[in-house]
């Protein structure tokens, strides 16, 4: 998964998505219907971006995805001969939903799926509107090179779209396998794959290297030191050992907090209070402790914006927001949908009253990577 580097033949394909666009001027990420059909490939983004904001079902998502790549590298004359003809499921990756939708998009027909799903399009949350237009970017997000749905180039796409200057791509680390954790050779190979995409992408945007990188039974963190200082971000979290005894667990936490390396505390609590994954209570530790390590060092408490954690809890948020921390606003993203949670957090982290320059991710770029940098 995901370890062939695949930037150049996305960015080919990539101008046929902006002549798409270009018609109307629309991108995936806009946030109301136009009334106004786009292109067979623009709309088949759009249908799985909108799914995956409301956290449906990911195996009827990855189907238009899927069928949008297969006709992304097609020329346009032969997509809309086989939707004349009837033959777009000879194609690998579609089957007859896909196909009636890429037909009504060469006929200029907006899909009744994409007229049902455009009126969810609205803000996944409210009260956080100010906050939410003032961040740049995203830490945390994830590619199909671990245990996200999508190239890391369509993360980046999406991100761009909704008007990021910056994501940070977080794939896991080695240990955690049942997420396809990357090997220090893997991420390397990855690091070649980001230049490509930032090269195509000419300084509008970047495409930041970064690790999602677990926190060891020790303290210490899963990726040799090497590879860490190779990295723009580092988001240290705990997966392993969640009901750990409260005593270890606070060390644990605050080792990794100290190490240099760390510049964002993942969702720190790891509960989950909703969503098909079931429920999960939160970690024990010293909360007082292990926030006052992070207001010391300069590490950022992450604002975790998927509503399946809310995490950190509400008293934890503001007792991290009284000891002086940091926080970075991320979506946890493993889809491109996904990106567009940042709603939920900016909200929570409105009502909690945190100064917006103590949010990492209101940051620009510059300044966000010389902070990131700082400890090393």
């Amino acid at each position: 998964m995901g370890d062939t580097p695949g930037a150049s033949s996305y960015c080919a394909g990539d101008q046929r998505v902006r002549r798409e666009r270009g018609c109307g001027g629309e991108t995936v990420s806009d946030q109301s219907a136009s009334g106004e059909a786009r292109g067979p490939v623009a709309t088949l983004r759009r249908i799985a971006f909108l799914m995956e904001r409301q956290r449906e079902e990911s195996r009827r998502i990855e189907a238009f995805r899927n069928a949008a790549r297969t006709i992304l590298p097609l020329p346009e004359d032969e997509v809309r001969r086989r939707a004349e003809t009837g033959t777009l499921t000879e194609l690998a990756g579609i089957g007859p939903s896909t196909a009636a939708v890429i037909t009504d998009a060469c006929n200029g027909i907006v899909p009744e799926r994409l007229v049902k799903l455009e009126k969810t399009a609205g803000p996944l949350a409210t009260g956080g509107e100010e906050l939410r237009a003032r961040l740049r970017g995203d830490l945390h997000s994830h590619s199909d090179w671990s245990d996200g749905g999508s190239p890391l180039e369509e993360m980046a796409m999406t991100a761009m779209e909704l008007g990021h200057d910056y994501l940070v791509l977080t794939d896991h680390s080695p240990r955690l396998r049942v997420a396809n954790g990357l090997s220090a050779e893997r991420l390397t190979r990855q690091l070649g794959v980001v230049d490509a995409v930032n090269e195509h992408l000419g300084g509008s945007f970047t495409l930041l290297k970064g690790i999602e990188v677990d926190i060891l039974d020790d303290g210490s963190l899963d990726q040799t030191d090497e590879m860490l200082g190779r990295l723009d971000v580092r988001v240290a979290s705990v997966h392993s050992k969640l009901r750990m005894d409260a005593g270890p667990m606070t060390k644990r936490m605050i080792g990794a907090v100290r190490n240099p390396h760390t510049n964002v505390l993942g969702h720190c609590t790891g509960r989950l209070v909703t969503g098909n994954r079931g429920m999960r209570p939160q970690s024990q530790f010293d909360a007082r402790a292990v926030f006052t390590a992070c207001a010391e060092e300069g590490v950022a408490v992450e604002i975790n914006s998927r509503p399946e954690r809310r995490d950190p809890p509400t008293k934890l948020l503001e007792l991290a927001r009284d000891l002086g921390c940091l926080f970075s606003i991320d979506s946890d993203a493993h889809a491109p949908g996904q990106l567009d949670m940042l709603d939920h957090g900016a909200a929570r982290a409105t009502e909690a009253g945190i100064d917006p320059d103590r949010i990492v991710t209101t940051w620009e770029r510059d300044r966000l990577l010389e902070w990131a940098a700082s400890r090393l």
